[in-house]
């Protein structure tokens, strides 16, 4: 069985291997070596054999061919409503053909599922809200995507981002000491507006450890100095890990499930070393879905939950805000058409709704606030979850998608968009760079920081100015 020296059945799992495929820019070795990649037919059957549970066979089956999941899926709506993007189609034709056959696929077939798999489904789980069976096509997209990871029919960025987390534990080159360095070199940059702010790093006993996504280590470390300034000034006992700090899993897009575990373990690992009250995950909403979620499963936890209580963002900042440990001065609230973006991850799929609808009610004015149609867990995808952001292969199909999430923002004649997840703030980034519509985007801390009433024993004082 032919395999390419980029493009092959073996996971990532050194930082040279990283390197050398990150040499090949945009994958083009990587993608023409896959043309002449062999499917392993036996190991692929096999595999659906022991792992493929009644669960999928009973929605492979069942499936009535109705099309009432069609339009609940904003890729059908987006592209002239085809019938080969109705989901109880893609999903038919892609992992039911490939059980169909027995794991008997080429190369061509199995490009063909990638394609399918990572830019027609963005498992976001909507359609399964609106089929009358409840067969969820997201869920089953996950599993095809596993089978298509173990025969190396991934995304180049995706079998990147994979082996980042089994070398790295994190989704990018981070290392834990260029975490703490970070997180501590930003938080000094305010020790003069914030006299008296700190970060704590494993500190045992807190009562929270916060976990971040990568990204902002790399690229936005003014969100590490935001988080710490509303701990700060909310008076919380907090720490961060020095290990298993990192709450995103890039492996779960890519359909790496062992590295899934790898990571999710790794956070549990500091849970248990540190033993806090609780976890709060940063803004992110498949770091959410991945660490609170889907994480006890992969790490063979049989009472379904992390080792202690683990929250979102949004529902430690409506709490802190409820409860009065962050006061916000009237006058600086938002006084223009704002909306916000629900995360597939943390709204749709645990059924979060109300908080980030509670922290709007503070820092928005009222008569201000103008909710997307449709919304809450019936809103659909940024249209870049799922990995669809990061894949260059697909990028004109993401562009595509982005168009439902455009018309639904500027239905609501809002100029500012509240995201508090990473992936939709990129995607409303991007929107905002491919259609120019005006718009404005931001997560919840910076939102927050500059409307704060801040305590006067807190504030620097003249003489420290």
């Amino acid at each position: 069985m032919p395999e390419g020296t980029l493009c092959n059945k073996q996971p990532i799992d050194t930082a040279e291997g990283i390197t050398t495929l990150l040499a090949d820019k945009s994958g083009k070795k990587y993608y023409e070596e896959m043309k002449h990649l062999e499917v392993d037919a036996d190991l692929l059957w096999k595999t659906i054999q022991n792992t493929c549970k009644s669960r999928i066979r009973t929605w492979l089956e069942i499936c009535a061919h109705c099309g009432m999941c069609a339009d609940s899926c904003f890729l059908y709506q987006v592209d002239g409503r085809k019938p080969t993007q109705v989901p109880a189609y893609k999903i038919q034709s892609t992992l039911g053909e490939i059980i169909k056959r027995k794991g008997k696929v080429d190369a061509d077939f199995m490009i063909h599922c990638m394609e399918v798999a990572w830019s027609q489904c963005t498992c976001c789980n909507r359609c399964g809200m609106y089929c009358p069976h409840g067969i969820d096509t997201g869920i089953m997209f996950g599993y095809l995507r596993g089978l298509l990871y173990q025969q190396g029919f991934v995304p180049w960025e995706l079998k990147i981002g994979a082996g980042m987390h089994r070398v790295y534990r994190a989704q990018m080159d981070v290392t834990d000491a260029d975490f703490v360095d970070t997180f501590e070199w930003m938080v000094e940059e305010y020790e003069e507006d914030f006299p008296g702010i700190t970060v704590e790093v494993d500190k045992e006993n807190a009562d929270i450890m916060y976990t971040v996504n990568a990204r902002e280590v790399k690229h936005y470390p003014e969100d590490l100095a935001e988080a710490a300034i509303l701990f700060h000034i909310a008076g919380e006992n907090w720490t961060v890990p020095s290990k298993g700090w990192e709450q995103t899993s890039l492996s779960m897009f890519a359909g790496d499930w062992a590295a899934c575990k790898m990571q999710v373990e790794s956070v549990y690992a500091a849970m248990e070393r540190l033993r806090p009250k609780r976890m709060v995950g940063t803004e992110c909403g498949h770091a959410h879905r991945a660490t609170v979620i889907e994480g006890p499963y992969w790490a063979g936890r049989k009472d379904g939950l992390p080792p202690v209580e683990s929250i979102h963002y949004v529902e430690w900042l409506a709490e802190a805000l409820r409860l009065g440990k962050l006061k916000i001065d009237p006058e600086k609230r938002i006084k223009q058409k704002v909306t916000l973006q629900d995360s597939c991850n943390y709204v749709r799929n645990q059924g979060l709704k109300n908080a980030a609808r509670e922290i709007m009610s503070y820092i928005v004015e009222p008569g201000y606030f103008v909710e997307m149609a449709p919304n809450k867990e019936h809103n659909y995808c940024c249209g870049g979850g799922g990995g669809f952001n990061g894949i260059g292969l697909y990028r004109a199909q993401r562009n595509q998608a982005l168009q439902k999430k455009r018309d639904q923002i500027l239905d609501t004649g809002a100029k500012l968009v509240v995201a508090p997840c990473h992936n939709c703030w990129d995607a409303i980034r991007d929107l905002e760079e491919e259609y120019e519509i005006g718009i404005e985007w931001s997560f919840l801390k910076p939102l927050v920081i500059q409307m704060l009433d801040i305590p006067e024993h807190l504030k620097p004082k003249e003489d420290d100015l």
